[in-house]
């Protein structure tokens, strides 16, 4: 059987979607310029910061706009799109439901059907073939290790099949909220690089104040988004930890635990991918659990998945020392 037609179960939806095609065709001419757009420009900004920083700094609006959008958007990616829209880790309520949706694709990521897509497509055929973006399918030696990083990092967007949103995300393709929210991803994404510009020009009634917004909150954010989910793509299948079992290399990477929102936690994900902490030894901490924990506390979030005794026992590694 071929990873074409292997049946899988997205994680988070519970039910085999069938035998329908891994991909729909490469992504067309169109799209792929605007990847290199989203993604290359913002990087651009994120080099060009550090003589910036030297030569003009930073202001207080730039930094607390920059950590404001930050924690939006990050959150938006880590919460919504990662642990409730493509695993289910928790039940919402549909402001909230719409709110992750919209927040996420404020990181420029992608549409959210996308995203989710093609994250429970590599869940399904982690570091195997069909995984679109593992650094290990060129094999193990220094060359095809270095290849696999560029490509699990970041090369895999820019020429790519397309992933089948109705094999992979088909609940998703019902919601009537979520296509909705889903086409207007440009807005979205204009919201998230003008609307600092719009904020710093406000707050600082100036026209540098709105420029330095723009670039520090927008642009700059936007790209160091990007590299902290991209490096849960790469590092955190290549080094660190891994105290559970999993059928991949997936290995929890401390240092991005924080950056990550707790996304690097990523070997006890793997090993239980419904949970809602990723964090789950002691000492780990996971800001995006926190932020589930929250919700639950309001009455926005309920059927939490919350790890427990039972849940860890049956994935820990028996003679793991950690």
């Amino acid at each position: 059987m071929t990873a074409a037609t292997e049946r899988v179960a997205a994680p988070g939806v519970g039910a085999e979607t069938g035998p329908k095609p891994l991909t729909t065709g490469p992504q067309t001419a169109g799209r792929s310029s605007l990847v290199y757009a989203f993604l290359l420009i913002p990087m651009a900004a994120l080099v060009a910061s550090v003589p910036v920083l030297w030569g003009w700094g930073i202001g207080p609006v730039d930094i607390a706009l920059a950590v404001a959008f930050w924690l939006i958007s990050g959150l938006g990616v880590t919460v919504g799109f990662h642990r409730y829209f493509t695993h289910g880790s928790f039940k919402a309520n549909r402001g909230v439901k719409i709110a992750l949706a919209i927040a996420g694709m404020m990181s420029v990521q992608g549409p959210v059907i996308t995203w989710v897509a093609d994250h429970r497509r590599h869940h399904a055929f982690s570091d195997r073939e069909g995984d679109p973006h593992s650094p290990w399918l060129f094999g193990t030696s220094a060359v095809a290790l270095t290849k696999g990083f560029w490509h699990s990092h970041m090369g895999w967007m820019f020429s790519r099949e397309m992933t089948n949103e109705d094999r992979f995300a088909p609940d998703l393709l019902k919601d009537r909220d979520i296509v909705w929210a889903n086409k207007l991803f440009p807005v979205w994404t204009a919201a998230s690089l003008l609307l600092p510009g719009l904020l710093g020009g406000l707050l600082t009634w100036s026209w540098w104040g709105a420029l330095t917004g723009f670039f520090w909150a927008g642009l700059v954010r936007v790209s160091f988004l990007h590299h902290i989910t991209w490096s849960v793509n790469s590092i955190c299948h290549m080094i660190g930890e891994r105290p559970f079992k999993s059928r991949d290399k997936a290995a929890n990477f401390w240092p991005l635990a924080i950056l990550s929102f707790g996304e690097s936690w990523h070997n006890s994900h793997h090993a239980d991918p419904t949970c809602a902490r990723h964090g789950v030894l002691r000492g780990q901490l996971d800001i995006s659990a926190r932020t589930i924990w929250i919700f639950e506390k309001l009455g926005w979030a309920w059927k939490v998945r919350w790890p427990n005794e039972k849940r860890l026992a049956r994935i820990a590694v028996t003679d793991y020392k950690g």
